[in-house]
């Protein structure tokens, strides 16, 4: 990768439909877009620099997977549930690490990871030698 002291980041979702696909992601995300660069593609900051954007792209939808991790990954699902969505898969991993996935409309994956508890990371077995993540699994609502 070249050097460079600026960089923005870019992170494209193909989806089948559009205005349903931008009602989900407002829901996820928490406001409008940022921007609309045309008439079937949305544009979130989710920080300075940092973009997650939809396209209407029938032919690659499905497909996408990204995580964001968060400082207050509780907080950020608490609101989310607040708004109508449910997450589809948590996990949690032996350093106390977690991380909580949504599903989109056409099967997209988008995960929110999030340091340990405070008290997750001083339980017994959340150290180094613990053994694999525990995966819990819960089916999305419409």
């Amino acid at each position: 990768m070249p050097a460079t002291t600026k960089l923005d980041l870019f992170a494209g979702i193909p989806v089948t439909r559009f205005a349903e696909a931008r009602k989900w992601y407002e829901r996820l995300l928490g406001s409008p877009p940022a921007f609309l660069p045309h008439d079937t593609e949305a544009v979130w900051e989710l920080a300075e620099h940092r973009y997650v954007y939809i396209v209407e792209q029938a032919e690659h939808a499905g497909h996408a997977r990204l995580t964001v991790f968060v400082e207050d990954l509780d907080a950020l699902v608490a609101e989310v549930a607040e708004r109508g969505l449910e997450a589809t898969e948590k996990e949690s991993y032996p350093n106390g690490v977690r991380k909580t996935t949504y599903r989109d409309p056409d099967g997209n994956e988008i995960g929110f990871g999030g340091p340990p508890t405070r008290r997750s990371s001083r339980e017994p077995g959340r150290g180094r030698d613990s053994p694999a993540p525990v995966r819990k699994r819960r089916r999305s609502e419409p």
